[in-house]
Protein backbone atom coordinates (compact mmCIF):
# COMPACT_ATOMS: atom_id res chain seq x y z
CA UNK A 1 0.00 0.00 0.00
CA UNK A 2 3.11 2.60 1.10
CA UNK A 3 4.29 1.75 -2.66
CA UNK A 4 1.24 2.92 -4.69
CA UNK A 5 1.35 5.89 -2.45
CA UNK A 6 4.59 6.38 -3.14
CA UNK A 7 3.69 6.16 -6.97
CA UNK A 8 0.59 8.42 -6.96
CA UNK A 9 3.00 11.23 -4.85
CA UNK A 10 5.76 10.69 -7.62
CA UNK A 11 3.67 10.85 -10.36
CA UNK A 12 2.05 14.38 -9.26
CA UNK A 13 5.53 15.60 -8.36
CA UNK A 14 6.15 14.86 -11.66
CA UNK A 15 2.96 16.40 -13.25
CA UNK A 16 3.58 19.34 -11.55
CA UNK A 17 7.24 19.55 -13.13
CA UNK A 18 5.75 18.89 -16.13
CA UNK A 19 2.92 21.61 -15.91
CA UNK A 20 5.21 24.27 -14.93
CA UNK A 21 7.07 23.49 -17.18
CA UNK A 22 4.50 23.36 -20.13
CA UNK A 23 3.69 26.80 -19.02
CA UNK A 24 7.02 28.27 -19.14
CA UNK A 25 7.87 27.41 -22.47
CA UNK A 26 4.24 29.13 -22.90
CA UNK A 27 5.45 31.79 -21.73
CA UNK A 28 8.84 32.01 -23.54
CA UNK A 29 7.20 31.30 -26.73
CA UNK A 30 4.73 34.10 -26.85
CA UNK A 31 7.98 36.49 -25.47
CA UNK A 32 10.11 35.00 -28.55
CA UNK A 33 6.89 35.79 -31.50
CA UNK A 34 6.33 39.03 -29.82
CA UNK A 35 9.56 40.13 -29.83
CA UNK A 36 9.76 38.98 -33.56
CA UNK A 37 6.74 40.80 -34.46
CA UNK A 38 7.71 43.90 -33.20
CA UNK A 39 11.01 43.92 -34.14
CA UNK A 40 9.96 43.14 -37.50
CA UNK A 41 7.52 46.70 -37.24
CA UNK A 42 10.28 48.37 -36.13
CA UNK A 43 12.28 47.77 -38.91
CA UNK A 44 9.31 48.27 -41.30
CA UNK A 45 8.98 51.96 -39.71
CA UNK A 46 12.23 52.81 -39.73
CA UNK A 47 12.52 51.89 -43.26
CA UNK A 48 9.89 53.53 -43.85
CA UNK A 49 11.25 56.73 -42.31
CA UNK A 50 13.81 56.71 -44.07
CA UNK A 51 11.96 56.47 -47.47
CA UNK A 52 9.62 59.06 -46.27
CA UNK A 53 12.82 61.37 -46.03
CA UNK A 54 13.98 60.40 -49.19
CA UNK A 55 10.87 60.95 -50.80
CA UNK A 56 10.77 64.50 -49.11
CA UNK A 57 13.90 65.85 -51.21
CA UNK A 58 13.50 63.94 -54.04
CA UNK A 59 10.36 65.56 -54.36
CA UNK A 60 11.65 69.09 -53.08
CA UNK A 61 13.77 69.00 -56.10
CA UNK A 62 11.06 68.01 -58.66
CA UNK A 63 9.02 71.02 -57.23
CA UNK A 64 12.19 73.69 -57.71
CA UNK A 65 13.00 71.91 -61.16
CA UNK A 66 9.69 71.83 -62.92
CA UNK A 67 8.97 75.58 -60.96
CA UNK A 68 12.28 76.14 -63.11
CA UNK A 69 10.89 75.05 -65.94
CA UNK A 70 7.67 76.18 -65.76
CA UNK A 71 8.96 79.96 -64.89
CA UNK A 72 6.76 79.92 -61.48
CA UNK A 73 7.51 78.16 -58.54
CA UNK A 74 4.74 77.78 -56.92
CA UNK A 75 2.93 75.69 -59.36
CA UNK A 76 6.08 72.99 -59.60
CA UNK A 77 4.96 72.60 -56.39
CA UNK A 78 1.03 72.16 -57.31
CA UNK A 79 1.96 69.75 -59.75
CA UNK A 80 3.68 67.21 -57.04
CA UNK A 81 0.89 68.31 -54.68
CA UNK A 82 -1.75 67.18 -57.29
CA UNK A 83 0.15 63.40 -57.68
CA UNK A 84 0.63 62.88 -54.01
CA UNK A 85 -3.43 63.96 -54.33
CA UNK A 86 -4.02 60.93 -56.44
CA UNK A 87 -1.49 58.73 -55.18
CA UNK A 88 -3.55 59.28 -51.77
CA UNK A 89 -7.07 58.21 -53.22
CA UNK A 90 -5.53 55.34 -54.91
CA UNK A 91 -4.12 54.06 -51.87
CA UNK A 92 -7.50 54.95 -49.95
CA UNK A 93 -9.16 53.08 -52.38
CA UNK A 94 -7.12 50.23 -52.47
CA UNK A 95 -5.95 49.99 -49.03
CA UNK A 96 -7.04 46.94 -48.25
CA UNK A 97 -5.42 45.19 -51.24
CA UNK A 98 -2.35 47.03 -50.80
CA UNK A 99 -1.45 47.83 -47.00
CA UNK A 100 -3.92 46.27 -44.25
CA UNK A 101 -3.65 42.43 -45.98
CA UNK A 102 0.01 42.26 -46.56
CA UNK A 103 0.35 43.44 -42.99
CA UNK A 104 -1.87 41.07 -41.70
CA UNK A 105 -0.06 38.57 -43.44
CA UNK A 106 3.17 39.59 -42.22
CA UNK A 107 1.76 39.55 -38.08
CA UNK A 108 0.18 36.06 -38.95
CA UNK A 109 2.89 34.88 -40.43
CA UNK A 110 5.19 35.83 -37.73
CA UNK A 111 2.93 34.67 -34.97
CA UNK A 112 2.22 31.47 -36.14
CA UNK A 113 5.50 30.35 -37.33
CA UNK A 114 7.14 27.28 -35.63
CA UNK A 115 10.91 27.37 -34.85
CA UNK A 116 12.74 24.91 -35.75
CA UNK A 117 13.47 22.32 -32.48
CA UNK A 118 16.68 20.29 -31.37
CA UNK A 119 16.18 16.47 -29.86
CA UNK A 120 18.80 16.98 -27.50
CA UNK A 121 18.52 14.50 -24.74
CA UNK A 122 15.64 14.83 -22.65
CA UNK A 123 15.73 14.42 -18.92
CA UNK A 124 13.38 12.21 -17.12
Amino acid sequence: MENIADTIETLYIKAEKYSKTSLELLKLSAIDKTTDVISSLALLICLSMVVAIFTLFINIGIGLLLGKLLDNYALGFFIISGFYVILGIVLYRFRHKLIKDPISSLVIKKLLRDKPTTNSSSNN
